[in-house]
């Protein structure tokens, strides 16, 4: 709250600032410079928000959003499931009719904040009037009977997910926030922002692992020079310095046209895979600069190589961003 942040991307209606994505990206850059912060879903200047809550309208609004933005109820977004991560056509959760609503079964995986959610925005398949599948988003309070958590997932990295099984949940039918192909736009929407914030927090990640490696190899002598001498050693800290650039400069336009309205599909997959490709690659030779202190815990080095490494995975596993990209 001194430093002016508090609430800043929640929209000013609700009480919050309203930022624009170009301003939410120069403050998630600055944040990732650190590991003392949670690397993901930090809600650290407002409760954790997803914009489909946002969307939410009359008494919806009022049992869902207004008491998350209160501190009195979180949410976690259920979507990816043990064979569909990157591919969500695959999911297998579905959505059947039944009187006053509908029945939700399945098993989700990789659910951050499952265990500490009171309700989750659930993407299923349901079938149309035409006979076709689509996949729609529920929002399904935690404590409905039939929904079960399974274990904690133990990563390299310090987040847990978790999985969460549906077997005959009942959701009534006001509950169901998407019509059709709406839920797959819904939770694309989601992403999109979400993978401009990759970018900004790759960014943050290579100018720490930048500042830490060029300031390292001007200290560090042997053999009667600095690292800083060493043609080797030079390279590296070009490549992080030119990546750098390139993908700040990619993120501030995705953000820019973002605000304006455009579509940016195509600079948020480019964000995403470009920025936690080469964040992880800083973070790699910022190891490397540093010899064997780069392991050590007592640097925030290997924190970055963990995170920057799991990214590439999550919320969009690089390959299949530039598969999606080339087809587009």
């Amino acid at each position: 709250k001194p430093l002016g942040l508090w609430l800043f991307d929640v929209p000013e209606e609700l009480g919050g600032q309203g930022f624009g994505m170009l301003a939410k990206v120069v403050v998630w850059e600055e944040v990732s410079r650190t590991i003392a912060l949670p690397s993901r879903a930090a809600a650290l200047f407002s409760p954790d928000v997803s914009p489909i809550l946002y969307t939410l309208k009359g008494a919806l609004r009022e049992k869902y959003l207004l008491p998350v933005m209160r501190g009195e109820k979180r949410s976690c977004f259920a979507q990816t499931e043990p064979d569909a991560g990157s591919d969500p056509a695959s999911m297998r959760t579905r959505a059947e009719r039944t009187q006053g609503g509908y029945l939700i079964s399945g098993a989700k995986r990789f659910i951050t904040n499952a265990h500490h959610a009171q309700f989750a925005q659930v993407f299923a398949k349901l079938k149309g009037e035409d006979g076709k599948d689509s996949v729609n988003a529920f929002l399904v309070d935690m404590d409905t009977p039939g929904i079960k958590l399974g274990r904690p997932l133990q990563l390299m990295i310090e987040e847990q997910p978790w999985e969460v099984f549906f077997e005959n949940v009942f959701v009534p039918e006001d509950q169901r926030i998407s019509q059709g192909k709406e839920g797959a736009r819904l939770a694309q929407s989601w992403l999109n922002a979400g993978r401009i914030r990759h970018g900004a927090r790759s960014a943050g990640v290579m100018d720490r692992c930048l500042e830490l490696a060029a300031t390292y190899a001007n200290q560090r002598r042997t053999f009667g020079a600095t690292l800083a001498d060493r043609q080797l050693i030079q390279n590296m800290i070009a490549d992080t310095a030119l990546e750098l650039h390139q993908l700040r400069l990619m993120v501030y336009q995705a953000a820019w046209k973002y605000d304006r309205g455009e579509d940016i599909r195509d600079e948020a997959f480019m964000c995403k895979f470009f920025g936690d490709d080469r964040s992880f690659r800083a973070a790699d030779r910022c190891m490397q600069i540093h010899g064997g202190m780069g392991l050590s815990k007592e640097l925030p080095i290997e924190r970055f190589f963990r995170d920057q490494r799991s990214m590439m995975i999550t919320e969009g596993a690089i390959e299949v961003l530039r598969m999606a990209l080339a087809r587009m």
